[in-house]
């Protein structure tokens, strides 16, 4: 059977911070975010695992902060003692910085004692793994933003299958529009399934 090819519709992700999904997951991480400019020191540490939400939270709430504020991203692979030591110390005297990172600033490599002193005493905002309503909310959100209102037994056959991260989901509901598109169907519970079926045993067919 010769697959139907079409253009790819690109998406850029949305960093707005009305589109972040909030959840038990992640609630408590996002209202000590919200708190500023009230950080300790005008630092907070944003850490959780990939696909939590480290990028997109960061990046609204350097849209929200405005120029003088900083955002350093993979703070704990910075690889700059000097740098990230002053960055610290002159977040006071601007409109914050922000440091996001997989681990704990406690975990960071710092050679030099008195970054090893900020880090530790560094406020930090941590989001757990996804959990279903994180994960539910955001697939329906891609959804709908494609158009799509899946059947309501759709999201809970998708949570119990998919990789436990946001970015896996996105890249889920991007495969199933395309092959949706490609059949002319509905994305129904029974369509999923199949396309799951279809999908495990020619994992290269959507690549």
């Amino acid at each position: 059977m010769i697959r139907q090819l079409r253009l790819p519709l690109q998406r850029e992700p949305s960093f707005r911070r009305e589109d972040f999904v909030v959840s038990t997951a992640n609630a408590a991480a996002v209202r000590l975010l919200d708190s500023w400019p009230s950080w300790p020191g005008g630092v907070l540490a944003l850490v959780g695992p990939e696909g939590s939400g480290k990028t997109h939270l960061g990046r609204a709430w350097l849209a929200r902060a405005g120029p003088d504020a900083t955002l350093i991203e993979d703070a704990g692979a910075l690889g700059d003692d000097d740098a990230l030591f002053h960055r610290i110390n002159d977040a006071p005297l601007n409109a914050g910085l922000l440091l996001t990172s997989r681990v704990r600033p406690i975990a960071w490599p710092a050679s030099l004692p008195d970054l090893r002193s900020r880090l530790n005493a560094l406020s930090v905002a941590e989001l757990a793994e996804p959990d279903d309503e994180l994960l539910g909310g955001v697939m329906l959100k891609l959804f709908l933003e494609r158009g799509i209102r899946p059947t309501d037994d759709v999201l809970p056959y998708l949570l119990r299958r998919v990789e436990r991260s946001v970015p896996a989901v996105r890249a889920l509901v991007e495969r199933i529009d395309e092959a949706a598109d490609q059949e002319g169907r509905a994305i129904t519970r029974a369509f999923v399934r199949q396309f799951l079926e279809i999908e495990a045993d020619t994992p290269d067919l959507f690549e």
